[in-house]
């Protein structure tokens, strides 16, 4: 699934393609995604401008002044910015489309989802609810432990929750615990501030590492040039079960938590 390194990415690259062009219409191939994709986008959406295209979690927000597109890329998703006359291909299930270019979504799984709010309504439900930003200077060691006091999950499906902070996804999340040298099984609560401090640099640090290397490509992510991402080169921990740890030798180990695979270096994580 693409995480949070792979959302910005992309955002990057379809961001200077989109702004201050025209909606011409909008192509909706498959309706049938994650959400049914609203009818009223064939209506609403044709003659707006695009004011910017931000990203919020693992969800990229099309800004214009009736609203706002929300993209979410699901499980096998990506996003490519087209000539018009490209034809389509198979999964390719939205387009919109702009004086010159086409923003076409591609969905093997039709797990995405493409999402209207008017200007003037509350938040989407998607968009609620969410915690911090990981890059922002709001989100700190100090913040993270003062959330968890009564928090006894196992701090790896805290990270995935996003109601503390947003997009550290389960690539990540693996891959910042083994950094900062926390166990992935250890109960939020009983981690103690310091170590937080630790977390929050390695999240930040991981995160905009990635980002250079246009995020992590395991099976379907590519950006919006169709480029496949390079960070898992740079992975320790991360589907290297058995292998030795990069730091101590270790074989890497492998649990699930909450059906989802965690890996770290029992002798590294605590």
């Amino acid at each position: 699934m693409p995480e949070l390194p792979e959302v910005e990415v992309t955002r990057q690259g379809i961001e200077p393609h989109l702004v201050g062009r025209t909606i011409e219409c909008v192509v909706v191939r498959q309706r049938q995604l994650r959400f049914p994709v609203p009818t009223l986008l064939n209506r609403r959406l044709p003659g707006q401008t695009i004011n910017a295209v931000r990203r919020r979690a693992k969800y990229l927000l099309v800004d214009m002044p009736a609203g706002t597109l929300i993209i979410h890329l699901g499980m096998s998703g990506s996003l490519r910015v087209l000539t018009t006359a490209t034809p389509p291909q198979k999964h390719d299930h939205f387009d919109l489309v702009c004086n010159g270019v086409t923003l076409r979504l591609n969905d093997p799984r039709r797990f995405g989802a493409v999402l209207w709010q008017t200007a003037d309504a509350a938040p989407s439900s998607v968009l609620m609810n969410l915690g911090l930003e990981p890059l922002t200077s709001a989100f700190t060691g100090a913040y993270f432990w003062g959330q968890t006091p009564k928090r006894r999950v196992p701090i790896k499906n805290l990270l995935l929750a996003g109601d503390v902070v947003v997009g550290v996804g389960n690539i990540y999340a693996s891959e910042c615990l083994f950094r900062a040298g926390i166990h992935p099984a250890r109960a939020a609560n009983r981690i103690s501030q310091a170590r937080y401090g630790r977390l929050v640099a390695e999240i930040k640090a991981v995160l905009k590492e990635a980002i250079e290397a246009g995020g992590s490509t395991l099976r379907d992510f590519v950006d919006s040039a169709g480029e496949a991402g390079y960070f898992q080169q740079s992975h320790r921990v991360y589907g290297r079960e058995g292998l030795p740890c990069l730091q101590c030798g270790s074989a890497i180990r492998a649990i699930r938590q909450g059906q989802r695979s965690t890996f770290y270096c029992p002798h590294c994580q605590r």
